[in-house]
């Protein structure tokens, strides 16, 4: 059983909803990316997810391209994500998910991501833009060594393609909740509730929320139809604005918290 199996039945025991924290790996470079890790997952995260930076990102809004320009800058490759990964497993058991382009998986090889991720301690990927249609290669890989293809489906998607995305993914299916790209928002998307019930009708898979998931608020009313929630881009700002290492800390823990708490069932 894979840690994010695992982590979505102990949470199933406690009543919770999760919460994925997404941080961009490397910004403002790696040694506090590790640092990072350590403080979200001590305030209460359940998966974090490490985003791979790429010169032509996709879906990616203003804040995590800017993340992912300052992440390059700092000389942030995917083998050093990957060593990155390995290091923070002496340390820690919380599963790891990694959101990349296929761009940087094709250059490394397949076969040599896949080996070297899983055998790093990676659990799960998201590449936005190897859809299920043209993922058959990486996928087969991906099973033989028990790396789960999280795949993505959003306000658009067909009955036909929930139905095939449900077959196809492991570990949770990624909901974006909205059109257009990823960045906070003030209101969850009309219509949420509705999709994503006719989603997990499809599949015994988890299905959590993403995009425009801006604090506590957002996140209880996105998880009361859902299994929990992906917040990125209010981290990432929050990186970002807070240049002083102690301040940045302390405010993401408040942050993390206070989301996770919102998830939490109510005794």
């Amino acid at each position: 059983m894979s840690r994010i199996q695992k982590r979505f039945e102990w949470l199933q025991s406690k009543s919770e909803k999760a919460l994925v924290a997404f941080i961009t790996a490397g910004d403002p470079d790696l040694a506090t990316t590790q640092e990072l890790f350590s403080v979200i997952e001590e305030s209460g995260a359940d998966i974090i997810e490490l985003g791979v930076p790429f010169s032509d990102p996709l879906a990616d809004g203003p804040v995590i391209q800017a993340a992912s320009q300052r992440s390059l800058k700092s000389g942030t490759t995917l083998k050093k994500i990957i060593q990155l990964v390995s290091d923070i497993r002496k340390s820690s058991q919380l599963p790891i998910v990694l959101m990349t382009s296929f761009n940087p998986v094709f250059v490394y090889g397949q076969e040599a991501f896949v080996k070297d991720a899983v055998e790093a301690g990676v659990d799960g990927v998201i590449i936005p833009d190897l859809p299920p249609e043209e993922a058959g290669e990486f996928d087969a890989l991906a099973k033989t060594r028990n790396l789960d293809m999280i795949h993505l489906l959003a306000p658009t998607s067909t009955p036909d393609r929930i139905e095939m995305v449900g077959a196809k993914s492991r570990g949770f299916i990624y909901y974006v909740s909205l059109t257009g790209v990823t960045g906070t928002r003030d209101s969850l998307a009309p219509g949420v509730e509705e999709k994503v019930t006719r989603i997990k009708q499809a599949t015994a898979l988890p299905v959590l929320i993403g995009f425009g998931i801006s604090g506590p608020e957002q996140a209880k009313a996105a998880s009361e139809c859902s299994d929990g929630v992906i917040v990125g881009s209010a981290i990432v700002r929050m990186i970002e604005e807070t240049p002083d290492p102690a301040e940045r800390k302390e405010k993401l823990k408040v942050f993390v918290r206070s989301v996770k708490q919102s998830l939490q069932a109510r005794k």
